[in-house]
This record gives structure tokens, sequence and C-alpha cells, in this order.
């Protein structure tokens, strides 16, 4: 297996160099029930081939990745990809406004680029609370070897999703919010869908499965950490070890130690851990809740063990401290100190501080206001500026490409609107190549995070209080972090900016699953005046649905899986990209 893979990777090499073309990567995947235990008890969770979390998908900058993925569940099934800006094709975003979903026992072929990207990101299923059931799993995009990277190449890589855990079903879950119910303390806190480690007989019984990371004292391993949780904050830190902050969800940062990083729902991080201990014992590893009353917060917190090769024992002693829970503005100092590395290369030669954000004239300004559950047309649901988001059975995409009437309406409101709140498919009518600065008003009395998907966003500014135009003086217009899920912390506002350069229809959402579910997302349309087609054309393998289904053709026409294994088929899928280059047909692939 290591030979193909050696023999794989010489392949890709040879593209680079005769045919000028990216590379292709092809991989089959069921999405499937699996028996799992988290938290010690046996439960049904969504797993990728036969594995929870799924597998990590490692490519390169500019990569072109293929998915064939089978729905094996019992309901519809669309995977979204995190972070991934899809450029031109949101097409392959898989978010209930750009796709219909996969039909049970269907199958359904993701195929986009990585292009001008790297970092540390995962994908998830986007349906129904379904995440909440498992279906994860890492993206790293690595740089082309051309593009220096600002730190050593670290000894090891290792992926780490941290979470928070009901021992309820999602649809369990999904039936308490449809009932008007809240989803209380979740029952625990896991890494990689094990633990917690028997830290205290008190709070952890016996015989729960647990995580350990297996490392060599004095080497430096990158930890690419990614709460892909349902709606806790998590603090994340090791015992005796600094956190050497170098990324964040595509961009690389100023360099700076931390003890303890607060990551909040949606958001990945990565970190140099050197092993610089004397490994008299192992070392704890924890996540435990932030921004959680007593009723809320779960039984114990997520403990993993980092287990040093020379280790002489078990991990001891209390747990590492976390920050003050009642110290409003720790979280909030940490947040702001997150800046982007200006002098440092990304997936292109140029410095990112060379697109110079702050100089920027913003055409278009929304102000988006969150408010607690409240009763629509006698529902309990989620708003944003007075709309809870209710999603056509005609994706919003789709309904643009055909021109179908009546699906969604370009008046998503620039500011909260004094009126009752209302169900509505409201979409914001983004400028092309405009500038758009959004800030995001938090009236819950927990942490939100939002996501926008198709872009990089620069965080340029948060404080308690309520916005407003004087705020701006205090923006960082220089070294802002770029990136694509922000945390809003309870009575207090963040504000973004983002330059609307990728045409289509990308989902502006809560990370937290709970509030999403229940109607805070909004969908921003970004269409080229000049040229309607400037995204990717509708896929050949679209599924159609809603007003659309006539259209649908029988799933037996649809590409099936191969008997061959993934190497093989991409070593194959090389093989022709280099034959093709060489003959100059590079763009009939």
């Amino acid at each position: 297996m290591l030979l193909r893979l050696g023999r794989f990777l010489l392949l890709l090499e040879l593209i680079a160099l005769v045919s000028g073309s990216d590379p292709y990567v092809y991989y089959d995947w069921t999405v499937s029930y699996l028996t799992a235990s988290p938290l010690g008890l046996k439960q049904q969770v969504i797993g990728i081939d036969g594995r929870f979390p799924g597998p990590v998908l490692n490519v390169t900058t500019n990569w072109n990745v293929v998915i064939n993925v089978k729905n094996d569940l019992d309901e519809p099934l669309l995977l979204t990809w995190n972070g991934i800006q899809q450029r031109k094709n949101s097409w392959q975003d898989g978010v209930s406004g750009t796709n219909c979903p996969i039909p049970a026992g269907w199958n359904w072929t993701y195929q986009f680029q990585v292009k001008d990207q790297i970092g540390s990101f995962f994908y998830f299923p986007s349906l129904g609370l379904q995440r909440a059931a498992g279906g994860f799993g890492g993206i790293i995009v690595n740089n082309r070897d051309v593009i220096p990277v600002p730190f050593g190449t670290p000894d090891g890589d290792i992926t780490l999703f941290i979470s928070d855990w009901y021992k309820k079903s999602h649809k369990g879950l999904r039936n308490d919010l449809d009932g008007g119910k809240s989803l209380g303390a979740p029952d625990g806190i896991v890494f990689n869908g094990l633990g917690p480690y028997q830290y205290d007989k008190n709070l952890v019984p016996d015989g729960i499965p647990y995580q350990i990371i297996n490392v060599e004292p004095g080497k430096t391993y990158r930890l690419r950490i990614h709460n892909v949780g349902i709606s806790t904050s998590l603090n994340f830190r090791i015992q005796n070890h600094n956190l050497l902050l170098i990324e964040t969800e595509g961009s690389y940062t100023v360099q700076q130690n931390y003890s303890n990083m607060d990551i909040h729902v949606g958001q990945s991080y990565s970190f140099l851990v050197t092993m610089d201990q004397n490994a008299s014992s192992d070392y704890y590893i924890v996540a435990s809740p932030r921004f959680v009353n007593g009723s809320s917060s779960p039984k114990a917190p997520g403990v993993a063990i980092l287990h040093y090769s020379n280790s002489q024992g078990p991990a001891s002693g209390p747990l590492p401290d976390p920050p003050i829970e009642l110290d409003k503005s720790f979280s909030m100092n940490q947040a702001r100190s997150i800046r982007l590395n200006v002098s440092a290369g990304a997936a292109r030669p140029n410095p990112q501080g060379s697109f110079r954000y702050g100089e920027i004239t913003v055409t278009d300004v929304y102000v988006i206001q969150n408010r607690p559950t409240e009763l629509v047309d006698g529902k309990w649901r989620r708003t944003l500026n007075g709309i809870s988001y209710i999603a056509p059975s005609t994706p919003l995409n789709l309904a643009h490409q055909f021109k179908v009437l009546g699906v969604f309406k370009l008046d998503f409101p620039n500011r909260f609107m004094n009126r009752p709140s209302k169900f509505d498919s409201s979409v914001i009518n983004g400028t092309f190549k405009g500038f758009m600065e959004i800030i995001f008003q938090n009236n819950d009395t927990s942490v939100q995070s939002y996501h926008l998907d198709g872009y990089a966003f620069f965080v340029v500014g948060m404080d308690y209080g309520v916005w407003t135009e004087n705020s701006r003086g205090t923006y960082n217009k220089w070294d802002g972090v770029a990136r694509s899920t922000i945390q809003v912390f309870p009575g207090a506002w963040t504000a973004i900016l983002v330059s609307l350069d990728n045409a289509g229809m990308w989902n502006l959402r809560t990370q937290n699953l709970d509030s999403w579910y229940l109607g805070q997302e909004v969908y921003v349309s970004v269409v080229n005046p000049e040229n309607d087609q400037d995204e990717v054309q509708l896929p050949e393998n679209t599924i159609y649905c809603g007003v659309l289904s006539v259209l649908q053709k029988d799933q037996a026409h649809r590409v099936k899986f191969s008997a061959a294994s993934s190497v093989e088929k991409m070593i194959k899928i090389v093989v022709i990209s280099i034959s093709v280059g060489l003959l100059g047909l590079s763009g009939f692939i």
C-alpha cells in the first residue's frame, strides 16, 4: 500500500512538471449508521466508510477533489465543506439552498477544486442536526512546495475533533426542538468521539474508551483542533504544554504562545506543540465548556491523554485550570489577539497583507441582529433581523438557474425591522466585487458563532454593548485575521469585512446547530451583472427536487461505485491527466 502511495505522489509531481494541470484525487464514501460508545454508552452514530469520525481529506492547493457519496442513511443527506470556498462553484457547497438532498439509497458525486487555499478545515452533514450524530471529518490543504511556510516542518500532524455530545439521537434532539423544547445540557464532551478519561472516579464511570495521543519526546507536532459540536464553546488546553498558534481556517497567524484557547462551535485552529516535558507521567488534554451556567453545563469536561513514548506513569493530579468563567474580558481579549501574519505567503507567494482591506470603500452594510427563541406564527423559532429562514422545496440556486419565480426574494433587511417576526426565504442581494461590512449583534444569552460559505472574511472588531457607527473607530484595519467562522459573545457585537468576488449563492448561518435548525440562516446572492454565467455551469449530475422534480432522471443513470480502491482510482486519474497534458488537451479533463 505504501509503495502504491509513493508511486501516486511521484505521479503528482509529474503532472506539475509535464502537463502543468492541477491533479485530481478520487474517493468513494459510504455514509451509514454505526454503533459507537461516546461517553461509554452504545448508541447509533453516523460514520463514513465504517469510520467515526470520518477520514481526513489530505490534499494540496489547487487539487481537484472528486468524492462519490453513497447515502446509506434512512433520510436525505448533504455534506458541506466548512471553509472550502468553492470558487464560483456553489453547486458543490452541500447546503439546502444550493443542492437538492441526496435521497436515502442514492449516490451523488461532489467535484470541487481547493483553489488558492491552504489550512485546516472540516466537512460535516448539513441537514436536520445530523452533525450531532457524527458524519464529520477533517480537511487538510497543504501548501505547494514552491510556497514557503512560516514555520519549520513538524514531526507529525494530528487532527482532533472536540464537541459537546448528547446520548439522545439526532432525531430525538430534532423532535425536542420541533416540540418547542430546548436541548438542555449536553451529556458530556468528547475527543474524536471518545472519552472522557477517568480523571475523577466520582465524575467519570469505569470502562469509557478515551483518546490517546502518542508522541515522542523532543518532537514538535502540528495539532489541528476543530470544534464540531452542537452549541458549546470549549476551552482547549494541554497540561504543562504551550500552544503556539500558527493558523486558523486558512490564514497564517502571528505566532503567539497560549496556555489555552477558547474554540467556539464551527471553528478550527492549528497549533505547534513541542514535547518538552520530562515525561514523569502522561499529560491531560482537556476541553471544558465555556459561557454556560450550571444547569446547561455538562457533568464533566472532555479529557484525552498525551502519552510520551518514555512516560513513567499515568496522568495524575488536578486538571489544568480553565480561565475564570466570570471574567468576560478574557475570551474577547484573546480573540482580539489573534492577528494575520501579514508578511507570510499562503496559497500564493504574495504576502497575506498585500490585500489592504482597510483601504477599500465599503459598498454595503448589514447589521444582523439575533434574538433568543421567540414565537413565530405559533412556533418557537430563532430569527435574524426578525426573519426565521424556511428552506423552500426548490433550492435557491436551482430556482435562480431556471428563473423559477416565487421561491425567494432579494429583500433581506439590512437592519432589524420593528415589526413582528416572520417566516421567509429572504436573500441578501450582494454586489458582485463589492465590499460588504457585516455587524453581528448578539442579543441572546449564549455565544453564537457565524459562518459564511464561499469566502474568508476579515475580523475587524468586537466589543460588548450595542454597535454604533462610532464603533468603527475601534476597527483593526491592518492585520485582522481572515477566516470563515467568528464568535459573537452574548450582549456583544462582532464586525467583519468581506470582498464579494466569488459569484454564487452562499450560506450565512449560525454554527450552533439548535439555532441553525430553528431558522438562523440567510443566503447571500452574488451575481455578475455583466455575465450571469460567471459561476461554474450546472453540473450534469444535478439532483432535481421541488418544482423541478420533473427534470429528475432515474438514479440508474448515475455514476456507480467501482470495485477499484481509492488509491488505484487516484493513480488511474493521474495517469490520464498526464497523458492528456502531454497531448496538449488538458482543457478537456
